[in-house]
């Protein structure tokens, strides 16, 4: 049992779950009902402000035009009246000067002969043929501007006529369009903005819906461009978004992000743009191209009318980052000619300085076997030095030796030595 207390009289009062559930529900039904009514009434009122501002502006468009063409005519008017009053000023300069020719003439008539009386004849008549000619010119000229305030007018009308007609068809696609509708002709308008200058302007591009759902999403286009070699310059997921004023839930530019950039990654693009026209009185993206950047790398929000733009721009700054790439690509070829240089420059030193160092060590054994050779011989020659001093002692000797030496202290070979000399 749920206990329930009355907020008028403060009893409380117990009930079971189906009637607590039934009184739950009664609420709940009424505060639904009334809430509808609410945002129905809200919804009513926001759409006929839209017409009417709509009607007001077209209104105000028309008396501008209306205004404009009055003043049109208010000008043709002033100069038909001007051209009128100078041509009669001039005609009647020219009827004065040829009355003044006339009154001469007829002065002269009365003191010439028939001949001369001929001549003024038909001066006269030509003067009088000169002015019927002017008088017709400026009879014609009031005619054609007569006419052209005239078409002026039949134009005037049928422009506010196409206007009008133009407003009323506005009004009823309006009303007919639902959000997707609305959407696929923000689709229509951009791809037929493309295709106007494809040739032109992107004659190697890529631009078609996309229609590969394996992932389990899709974008609305992809626009991509490759250069001649193949390579890819840019690759651009696109995303059309609008809905109509008399949609109940509005959405926001922020509420397809997140699976904007999950198209672009699942289907390989180097960028994201959503082409929106929700949020219609936002400043932020009333103001131009958006980078949300912040939110999602490489993604940008924009208006239709920045559509061709904005792949212009992407492009362009593609088309220069691959000039940096090959420079970049160029330079470090040649860091890695200069590394493979240095590298063996290194091999070649340490080669050389191994081999410098064997050929030291040898070098510097084969001076300690010189030295130890000439150590040797220098041994041997004080050797052999002395060796001649011993032979030269004995050579010496030898010279000083005789018998009397030898058989001094000697008797028995002094007694032989005797015999032999005897």
């Amino acid at each position: 049992m749920n206990e329930v207390r009355c907020p008028k009289c403060k009893e409380v009062f117990k009930v079971d779950e189906s009637g607590f559930a039934d009184i739950v529900r009664q609420v709940r039904d009424k505060e639904f009902e009334k809430a509808v009514r609410e945002r129905e009434s809200l919804l009513e009122e926001d759409k006929n402000k839209a017409v009417r501002l709509a009607e007001a502006h077209i209104k105000n468009v028309l008396q501008a035009e209306a205004a404009k063409k009055e003043a049109e005519i208010a000008e043709l008017k002033t100069k038909i009246k001007l051209m009128e009053a100078e041509a009669r000023n001039r005609l009647q300069e020219e009827a004065a000067k040829k009355h003044a020719e006339i009154t001469e003439l007829k002065i002269k008539i009365n003191t010439q002969d028939a001949e001369k009386q001929l001549a003024v004849s038909r001066a006269v008549h030509k003067a009088e043929q000169e002015r019927d000619r002017f008088a017709g010119e400026l009879k014609a000229m009031e005619t054609e501007c007569q006419l052209r305030e005239i078409s002026l007018k039949d134009k005037h009308k049928a422009e506010l006529k196409t206007k009008d007609d133009m407003i009323a068809y506005y009004k009823d696609m309006k009303a007919k369009l639902s959000t997707k509708m609305v959407g696929e002709t923000l689709e229509q308008h951009c791809e037929t903005q493309f295709n106007q200058i494809r040739a032109t302007a992107f004659p190697n591009a890529y631009f078609e819906k996309d229609n590969d759902i394996k992932t389990g999403s899709k974008g609305d286009y992809i626009y991509r461009e490759n250069d001649h070699e193949g390579n890819e310059i840019v690759s651009v997921m696109f995303e059309m978004k609008n809905e109509g004023d008399e949609t109940a839930t509005k959405k926001k530019n922020e509420d397809f992000f997140k699976e904007l950039d999950k198209d672009r990654r699942e289907k390989g693009c180097e960028y994201a743009v959503l082409v929106t026209l929700l949020e219609p009185d936002s400043e932020l993206y009333n103001s131009g191209i958006v980078d949300a950047s912040y939110r999602y790398p490489k993604m940008y929000v924009i208006r239709p009318q920045f559509f061709i733009p904005m792949i212009t721009v992407l492009r362009n700054t593609s088309l220069k980052a691959l000039e940096y790439k090959a420079e970049l690509a160029l330079m470090r070829s040649q860091n890695i000619d200069i590394m493979r240089f240095e590298e063996n420059l290194e091999t070649f030193k340490s080669g050389f300085s191994r081999n410098y160092e064997l050929a030291s060590r040898r070098f510097k054994t084969a001076i300690e076997e010189i030295d130890k050779t000439i150590d040797h011989l220098q041994k041997t020659k004080e050797a052999l030095l002395s060796s001649d001093n011993n032979l030269r002692l004995a050579n010496n000797k030898a010279e000083e030796l005789t018998v009397k030496r030898l058989t001094r202290d000697n008797p028995t070979m002094a007694a032989k030595f005797a015999e032999l000399g005897s």
